[in-house]
């Protein structure tokens, strides 16, 4: 009979919802960024607390969804929290985000009711937004561990053909621009490639979900219209999944190759190294 010496003991799965130090330092950051944009483009801040009308009830007239989603991303990108495992997410969707704000204001999809083609004070949005969208997913990916693969692989096909049939309906007044023929040849790439179907298909979930009530509070604000006037269109809801594969994607890729990019950057620098006895 085995001794209770030798007995393993279970170990239990950490916590979800855990703060840790980083939380702390990203939702300072996150509030410092807010008061930055305010600052930087205050008239904007200004024409919007102008239209604050006192004869009607604030609760009324007050924000709710705009309060909400502020929030429940405030929360999110405090989850587990680790700034060395966050900061290529935040500039990936930073980077990301800039590119497809350009791609999309500048052929008209939509504009901004600063007719900015794109506005930068958007941009930041979508690097809490890959954070956010980055705890979203680890969280399906708990519930839905259970789920055979195979499931997922059948459901990630049909799933990125609708959505590649809603793109290609959504963006074809545009076909003429170049930007939209990349953007139309970079999703198909992407699909076409899937190294994990299941982790790709959560991620397009999370980042669909959460993309759905950002965009109704932006088209419904007329913050940004699209050009079929929808509040908001199915495809823009979709389209912040495939975006959040996208960068997922890049991520991946520099996970690969970041820590033989760092050995290379160092070697030069290894001779002072002393050597070893």
């Amino acid at each position: 009979m085995e001794s209770s010496e030798n007995t393993p003991i279970p170990q239990k799965n950490p916590p979800f919802f855990k703060f840790t130090r980083s939380s702390y330092f990203l939702l300072s950051a996150f509030l410092a960024l807010i008061a930055l944009i305010g600052y930087v483009w205050s008239p904007l801040l200004f024409a919007y607390l102008n239209s604050y009308d006192p004869s009607i009830p604030f609760w009324a007239q007050f924000d709710w969804l705009l309060l909400g989603n502020f929030l429940f991303m405030t929360l999110l990108i405090m989850v587990n929290a680790d700034i060395k495992a966050d900061l290529p997410i935040a500039l990936i969707g930073l980077t990301g985000g800039l590119v497809i704000e350009s791609w999309g204001t500048q052929t008209l999809l939509w504009t901004y009711y600063t007719y900015e083609r794109p506005p930068l004070w958007i941009i930041p949005a979508w690097a809490i937004a890959s954070l956010s969208i980055d705890r979203l997913y680890r969280l399906l990916d708990s519930f839905t561990h259970p789920i055979p693969d195979r499931v997922f692989k059948f459901a990630y096909w049909a799933v990125f053909a609708v959505f590649y049939l809603a793109m290609c309906y959504f963006v074809f007044p545009t076909l003429d621009k170049s930007l939209t023929i990349m953007a139309l040849l970079l999703c198909a790439f992407l699909i076409l490639t899937p190294p994990k179907p299941r982790q790709a298909l959560l991620v397009f979930t999370a980042g669909a979900g959460l993309g759905y009530f950002l965009e109704l509070w932006g088209t419904t604000r007329q913050c940004w219209i699209y050009y079929t006037q929808e509040t908001p269109p199915f495809f823009a809801v979709l389209a912040h999944g495939m975006a959040a594969v996208a960068f997922w994607r890049v991520l991946l890729l520099y996970r690969l190759f970041s820590p033989r990019f760092f050995r290379k950057l160092a070697r030069p620098f290894l001779f002072w190294r002393q050597p070893e006895i």
